[in-house]
């Protein structure tokens, strides 16, 4: 049994897999056409977010099993095609969990505090305290798009620090929001009333520019928004238009809908506090992740067993 991982990550996954009789070749860097020369030969593919699986990749690997993701996203993985090629794409949604919620909370402190323009200030030699005045959090409204392991999280966190908790997340439960003491809402209420927005969805379908023109107008003015999901689900100049407009008062980003950003207004706006996709960026999280996605990819390829699969492939061809 042979795996290929093609992006960069923690020298464990390579550890585990070999540990258990697997051979594992580190190959980093590789475009679509060289990918497709070697996936042949291969069992499992792993990846982070780097390494975009087409369908032509997928169509090619005759051996292939398993995509597993070391990460919660799974869009650069053409999952429908896959799904019909019996090829099992599967996720790490614990890993990472801790990373995200931690850099949103950061994110979400630093829209309510000036800390960036204040520390801007400072070095240039100034001390400016009324220029930067900023407001607790307290008693404000968080709304939060999705409620899984990242979003309720964030939202413990943040009722810990007195803020009011709302929820728009169909697929939620109301014995677990009532677990948490969270309000449910209809996504029209969560956008026309909450103080911040925070989004902790998937990118597909459904989610893509879920935040567009329309909900950005139905919102209160001065409201602040936050991205630590995935790019795409803000539509990225409607937002832009909305800070111009003074409607959204600032904005947290952390992920793009092209990465690197290609919207240079938007990600120099003075109200933008902007970070390269480093939601999961820890040591912590970043071995949590290796070690969760070699783990599946063993029990995959000895055992057939499928774990944490995303597109609904219960049994390995």
């Amino acid at each position: 049994m042979k795996v290929l991982i093609s992006d960069k990550m923690s020298s464990k996954v390579k550890e585990m897999l070999e540990k258990n009789g697997i051979e594992a070749n580190e190959k980093v860097g590789l475009g679509e056409e060289e990918l497709i020369k070697i996936i042949p030969e291969y069992d499992a593919l792993i990846v982070r977010s780097d390494t975009t699986v087409t369908a032509k990749i997928l169509q090619a690997g005759d051996k292939l099993k398993i995509v597993g993701r070391a990460g919660v996203g799974t869009d650069n993985i053409d999952k429908k095609v896959a799904a019909e090629l019996g090829i099992a794409v599967e996720n790490t949604p614990f890993g990472n969990t801790n990373a995200a919620a931690e850099h949103t909370l950061t994110l979400l402190m630093m829209l309510s505090k000036h800390i960036v323009h204040s520390n801007e200030s400072m070095k240039n030699g100034d001390w400016d305290r009324k220029s930067f005045k900023g407001r607790e959090l307290k008693e404000k409204t968080l709304g939060l798009i999705g409620f899984g392991n990242v979003g309720s999280k964030v939202g413990l966190v943040a009722k810990a620090l007195e803020m009011s908790i709302i929820v728009y997340d169909p697929f939620v439960s109301d014995e677990k929001l009532a677990e948490f003491g969270f309000a449910r809402a209809t996504f029209e209420e969560l956008i026309t009333t909450s103080d911040y927005i925070s989004p902790h969805v998937p990118l597909n379908d459904k989610t893509e520019n879920m935040i567009d023109k329309a909900e950005f107008d139905k919102m209160k003015k001065g409201v602040r928004i936050l991205n630590v999901a995935r790019g795409g689900v803000i539509n990225e100049q409607a937002l832009l238009d909305a800070l111009k407009s003074g409607k959204v008062i600032a904005a947290a980003l952390d992920v793009y809908s092209d990465e690197p950003p290609t919207n240079r207004e938007l990600i120099e706006h003075s109200g933008v506090i902007a970070t390269p996709h480093l939601g999961a960026s820890t040591k912590e999280a970043q071995e949590n992740v290796a070690l969760d996605v070699a783990e599946q990819v063993i029990q995959g390829l000895k055992n057939g067993k499928v774990m944490f699969c995303v597109n609904d492939v219960e049994k390995l061809r």
